[in-house]
């Protein structure tokens, strides 16, 4: 058997922590629907900022509030604010079941408002048995977002994060930004 990823909250925001509340962690009901995530379901946790890993279960939290809190002992491993990554994973029995999983995964804006929503799939393709792509489906709050303010090199951190090289995330910068200039400038 092998552990797959069946779903992932992608830099979500701590909301709270609570170390008196018995252990688990709540989550927002609405937004664990859209992502595919029970409630009781165990889930791994991976912290962005710390570096922490912890396992725990889900509990429905109010709906529409956005709510990403850590209970009981999870609380000592987020502080309100941090950024996590939420993965809920599955087990199958056979390296083909992996074709007809398509994961749910959800990107966050700051306010922990849905950004993106993205699956992954993997197919068999001519170059290999177990080719792997990201399909995004939707992104709720709209294509064109205006810029206030760019921090490039935090930019470019994200995109070698996600795996792309130097070329490629120069390649991008200018042909996205090639445009943008402050608002003062002449």
């Amino acid at each position: 058997m092998k552990k797959v990823v069946r779903a992932k909250l992608h830099g979500i925001k701590v909301t709270g922590a609570d170390l008196n509340y018995h252990g688990s962690i709540t989550l927002d009901p609405e937004i664990c629907e859209q992502a595919g995530i029970l409630p009781m379901e165990f889930v791994e946790i991976w912290n962005k900022d710390s570096g922490a890993r912890i396992s725990t279960y889900v509990i429905f939290g109010e709906s529409g509030s956005r709510c990403v809190v850590l209970n009981g002992a999870a609380a000592r491993t987020c502080q309100k604010g941090d950024t996590v990554i939420i993965c809920a994973t599955e087990y199958v029995m056979n390296s083909e079941d992996l074709y007809s999983l398509r994961p749910t995964v959800l990107t966050f804006t700051p306010e922990n408002e849905v950004d993106e929503v993205m699956h992954y799939e993997v197919a068999k393709t001519a170059q290999r048995d177990y080719d792997f792509r990201v399909v995004r489906d939707d992104r709720p709050r709209g294509a064109e977002r205006p810029l206030a303010r760019v921090d490039v090199d935090a930019l470019s951190a994200d995109l070698r994060s996600r795996g792309l090289d130097d070329r490629a995330i120069a390649d991008i910068l200018s042909c996205h930004l090639a445009d943008f200039a402050p608002a003062n400038q002449n």
